[in-house]
């Protein structure tokens, strides 16, 4: 939200609490409907007399939707006329809003609404990115340097892998402290200096795609894919997971290799855990960049350790992001050498 609008949700310093509860509330909504099935995609009759009243929650929620975004578009708005004053900050919003100054055909306030839920991750960020600042931690900072164990639960994948590759985690540690040291937290722009990490992240995500079914598209045509015929309006999922599963397009599909990533120049159609083309998640870069910043802290933080000699298990729940069916528990204590930095946060 700080990116979209200049304004913070959540943790401290939050402004303005009721709107801020309103955003819960609308954002709660939205991932309850988005993850219901709706009987009608599959019987048409249903459709008609709107079973189980998905419908009308849809156009109720529209409507909170609406209101609340109208709200935030009139302040960006009014900040860039210079009524409220001068603002420090950039956003999403003041960036679509000069767009739509040049294009007010193509970029009206209903464009900007359904941009501000979908193309800045809001409807896919939240459920699947953990905070990428490690001040964001401070139980675990507390506890891994005070008491040097600590069980941490978290719903992301490749900590689960490393922990079962410590052949892995060994070398992404050498990786940061060859680039990065150990005088100072990681930076955004650290991360092209590490490229090992980013296959790390790719594997992961080759793996365990945060959406195994991309977003539902509509076939505008009729048309023919894989010999099969696909009317017009035809509702169109991409099965991520098993694509990136498939033995004839990846040597040895189910095995966790990052080192995969590091000859591979054009992954083309057989790499897509955020979508391909045109209406590929607009948020990619985002969300690339804060789970490879997350996972950098950590591994540059701590040391991480199984709880026991067993493996981590990496068995699929249930959920509209593929969470870890349990939620991860592993040992860490902080690196001695990152003591000074950690005592700063």
């Amino acid at each position: 939200m700080r990116i979209v609008a200049d304004k913070r949700f959540y943790g401290a310093g939050v402004e303005d609490f009721e709107e801020a509860r309103k955003f819960k509330d609308v954002m709660r909504e939205v991932f309850e409907i988005s993850v219901a099935s709706n009987a009608g995609d599959f019987i048409p009759l249903l459709r008609w007399i709107d079973f189980h009243g998905l419908e009308k929650k849809l156009q109720k929620l529209q409507a909170k939707f609406d209101s609340f975004s109208e709200v935030l578009i009139e302040e960006r708005r009014s900040i860039r006329q210079g009524s409220l004053g001068e603002s420090g900050a950039k956003t999403y919003i003041d960036a679509l809003l000069s767009l739509q100054e040049s294009e007010p055909e193509h970029y009206t306030d209903n464009i900007i609404k359904g941009n501000i839920l979908i193309s800045d991750g809001l409807f896919c960020g939240l459920s699947t990115i953990p905070p990428s600042n490690l001040a964001q931690w401070p139980p675990l900072i507390h506890i891994a340097t005070r008491r040097n164990r600590h069980f941490i639960s978290d719903d992301r994948w490749a900590m689960s892998l490393l922990l079962n590759h410590p052949e892995a985690l060994k070398r992404a540690s050498a990786e940061i402290d060859e680039h990065i040291g150990h005088e100072r937290l990681v930076e955004e722009a650290d991360l092209p200096k590490l490229p090992y990490i980013q296959c790390i992240v790719h594997e992961t995500l080759r793996l365990f795609p945060a959406a195994p079914l991309l977003v539902p598209h509509e076939s505008s045509e009729d048309c023919t894919i894989g010999g099969f015929h696909v009317s017009r309006g035809t509702m169109v999922l991409v099965n991520a997971w098993a694509i990136h599963r498939d033995p004839q397009l990846w040597d040895e599909p189910l095995s966790f290799k990052p080192e995969r990533f590091e000859k591979m120049e054009n992954m083309g159609y057989r790499f897509i855990p955020f979508g391909t083309g045109r209406r590929q998640c607009p948020g990619s870069g985002l969300a690339n960049r804060v789970v490879t910043s997350t996972l950098v802290s950590l591994i540059q933080c701590f040391e991480w350790e199984r709880v026991g000699e067993e493996m981590v298990e990496l068995l699929e729940g249930k959920g509209l992001s593929m969470p870890k069916n349990k939620p991860l528990e592993a040992m860490c204590k902080a690196r001695q050498r990152m003591s000074d930095v950690l005592k700063e946060l």
